[in-house]
């Protein structure tokens, strides 16, 4: 069954991230290291959905919907703005690139993440994470 939550775009709303993460926490064993990745991957998404996608207008939304499905948690974060192309962002990592602060985010969601799904133009994101061992609580 799939949970969700919807809130303003305003920037103390990426703590939504840490709220849902700890509901899941209730249910299912998520160990610190792990709970420490998701949790950063969560909030550089809604991050980028905040003010990126919605432009910090508070009048315009952020969805967070989750679900554990078997050996999965899956995630779906979308905003309400027109969307991008995820493959036109440059490589942070790139040597013209490190020295600039923003553009990590979509680097760092795609390389913690198990799988990575970019829909709606880019404005509704798609998160899996494979749950090692998952153990009911």
């Amino acid at each position: 069954m799939r949970k969700t939550v919807k809130f303003a775009s305003e920037l103390q709303n990426i703590a939504k991230a840490e709220e849902v993460l700890d509901k899941i926490s209730q249910t299912i064993e998520i160990d610190e290291p792990f709970y420490g990745t998701i949790l950063l991957v969560l909030s550089e998404a809604i991050n980028n959905a905040i003010v990126h996608g919605n432009k910090l207008n508070p009048n315009k939304k952020v969805t967070l919907s989750y679900k554990i499905n078997k050996n999965v948690l899956e995630f779906e974060i979308e905003d309400e703005g027109e969307g991008f192309d995820p493959d036109s962002i440059p490589d942070p990592t790139a040597p013209e690139n490190i020295e600039k602060e923003a553009g990590r985010g979509i680097f760092i969601i795609k390389n913690l993440c198990d799988e990575v799904e970019f829909q709606k133009n880019g404005s509704k994101l798609k998160l899996k994470f494979y749950l090692p061992n998952k153990k009911g609580k």
